[in-house]
């Protein structure tokens, strides 16, 4: 088969390597439809993370079951299936609580920018739809495997309600899904940070009712004064640098909360700041596997369309300008067809 590797900062490409076989029981070997480009990729990209020897890269997908181990039951060849960048059994403690993204056996994808992809734990890992969805849903349903299902989490985490009003910092394509779980869940107000205009266009369609082009001390003083000068009760932080958290922080009421589900790189919080703070602080990988059945179904029935952010397609071979794109801002992600 075919799919990407990444050699160094800067070097990804696109390469012969064996096809995925079952390995264990448990297993099963999907077919791809559809993968794409995560901004958290950027990071070894950028040189941000160590890279070690090269090695595969991707980890958000859709597609169709090829073959499955011996104790999966719960899909079968043929069927068309939505997963989650983190394998869960979704049977032990932890996810019978709800964090299958902490599943005592999980295991973290980081080869799905290929033509064919091995799935771990995928009894509890896959959800297979009743029927082969239409091919203009699939960026949508490829959006659930990750960015959506992980917004959606940042919302969750920082507790949006109805009637509230919901921050947003970070105008990436998991920043842009928080906009939509924002509204989903009830929001009167989201205020969204960017300061890309294509980016604030594509907030305001999915429900943000104001944009906020400042940072640091002055975005935070902005988000203030449109808050009655206390700050918002839910803030999502979705990039993952000290300069988002810190803003995300400070653009919380007391009494508020931030969910945080960018990828910390340099991120150290002060525990003076934030315990004279009262702001609640909940994050981590999102457990994208509680939310897959109900947001599968809110992509199919068209009351979300997450798809939206995949603003360049690219065959797969193409990987290597996915990744150059959105390196550079000039996509905000990129979905790659085999």
């Amino acid at each position: 088969m075919r799919g990407a590797v990444i050699h160094a900062p800067g070097d990804v490409r696109f390469e012969t390597l064996d096809d995925p076989k079952i390995l264990h029981p448990t297993d099963a070997i999907i077919r791809t439809a559809v993968t794409c480009v995560c901004g958290s990729d950027l990071w070894p990209y950028r040189g941000a993370e160590t890279i070690g020897d090269p090695h595969p890269m991707g980890h958000e997908y859709v597609g169709f079951v090829e073959e499955v181990g011996s104790e999966v039951t719960s899909v079968k060849p043929g069927q068309f299936v939505v997963g989650s960048f983190a394998t869960s059994d979704n049977t032990c403690a932890n996810c019978r609580n709800g964090w299958q993204s902490n599943c005592l056996h999980r295991e973290f994808m980081s080869t799905c920018q290929a033509d064919y992809v091995r799935i771990p734990n995928a009894q509890g890992t896959l959800v297979a739809t009743d029927e082969h969805p239409a091919d203009e849903l699939l960026p949508g349903l490829l959006a659930v495997s990750d960015v959506m299902g992980t917004g959606w989490y940042a919302a969750l985490a920082a507790e949006v309600r109805p009637g509230s009003t919901a921050v947003v910092v970070g105008d990436g394509a998991v920043g842009l899904c928080g906009v939509i779980a924002a509204r989903e869940l009830g929001a009167e107000r989201i205020i969204a940070m960017s300061r890309h205009e294509p980016r604030q266009n594509l907030a305001r369609e999915f429900g943000a009712t104001d944009i906020v082009a400042e940072r640091g001390d002055e975005g935070i003083a902005r988000v203030k004064d449109l808050t009655g000068g206390i700050g918002a009760a839910s803030v999502l932080e979705c990039v993952g640098t000290a300069e988002a958290m810190r803003q995300a922080l400070h653009s919380a009421r007391p009494g508020g909360n931030v969910g945080f589900v960018g990828v910390p790189h340099e991120v150290a919080i002060d525990g003076q700041e934030l315990f004279f703070s009262h702001v609640g602080l909940r994050g981590g990988p999102a457990p994208v596997r509680r939310y897959l059945p109900d947001l599968i179904d809110r992509v199919l029935t068209g009351r979300i369309n997450p798809g939206k952010v995949f603003d360049l397609a690219l065959p797969l071979e193409e990987v290597a300008e996915g990744y150059k794109a959105m390196d550079e801002r000039r996509a905000i992600k990129a979905l790659l067809t085999p």
